[in-house]
């Protein structure tokens, strides 16, 4: 019952401020729209006609995959920031319930309402190119829920790094890059990233979207690996995010910015 309290606090807090600041939130979604834009103009004029539609269809996935990686992995350190420079940092180190379970509802609860835009995202950005891939849900929802739990244990190492150095926007921004280059990237080309975060599960969902792969179709060994990828980085990132936290309290950090 307390789990659920906090997550609709958090999932009410979340929605307050993406209403509140409506134009930035529009501004958000409409940059992510015209890089798109941008990148399948690329596409169109300056690849090859013949693998247009394919690169296309690549495109679509990986470019969503890219926003919502970019929103679940760093919204905690983005939130830690926030906090810091508001002064209300130490105020929630007094609840009951402790931080990483604040980080983690108030981060489940991002990923709700960000899946909500990505799903309108997605939809716009098939009906600009023509390109109507394949939503099998009953396929689709338990990859993405495997894949957003890895997500989020690279979340809390960012959160982490963030309660000690505070400022770490530049760091993000790089990250950006890094993410895209994660996403974009095919794991036929580079086998060794299927035990990267999140690099399995997008490349499951690129076969279910493009070539309709079904759930019988995915093999056991695809999923062991996808579960244990979830598991092993949310618990690492966890580690490491109550390692610092322990840190930034030792050396008196959580009250500085």
């Amino acid at each position: 019952m307390r789990w659920i309290n906090l997550f609709h606090a958090n999932l009410r807090k979340e929605y307050i401020e993406l209403k509140r600041y409506l134009p930035n939130t529009i501004a958000m979604v409409a940059t992510f729209y015209f890089i798109f834009l941008g990148l399948f103009a690329g596409i169109q004029f300056i690849g090859d006609p013949s693998s247009a539609e394919a690169n296309t269809q690549y495109l679509i996935v990986n470019y969503v995959f890219w926003f919502l990686g970019l929103m679940v992995i760093q919204t905690i350190g983005w939130e830690i920031t926030n906090e810091a420079m508001r002064g209300t940092l130490e105020q929630l180190y007094m609840s009951p319930m402790g931080v990483w379970r604040i980080m983690a509802a108030r981060l489940a609860s991002s990923v709700v309402l960000n899946i909500m835009i990505i799903t309108v995202l997605l939809f716009v950005t098939m009906a600009t190119t023509g390109q109507w891939l394949n939503i099998d849900i009953i396929t689709i929802i338990p990859i993405l829920i495997l894949t957003i739990i890895s997500m989020m244990g690279v979340g809390f190492m960012i959160a982490g790094i963030s309660i000690i150095w505070k400022q770490v926007s530049a760091f993000l921004q790089i990250l950006q890059f890094v993410l895209a280059g994660l996403t974009f990237i095919s794991v036929k080309q580079a086998p060794f990233l299927v035990y990267f975060p999140f690099v399995k599960g997008v490349d499951l969902v690129r076969d279910v979207m493009i070539n309709g792969v079904s759930l019988s179709q995915i093999g056991i060994a695809d999923f062991g690996i996808l579960f244990g990828n979830a598991i092993f980085y949310f618990v690492l990132g966890l580690i490491i995010f109550i390692l610092c936290e322990r840190i930034a309290m030792r050396k008196g950090l959580l009250a500085h910015y």
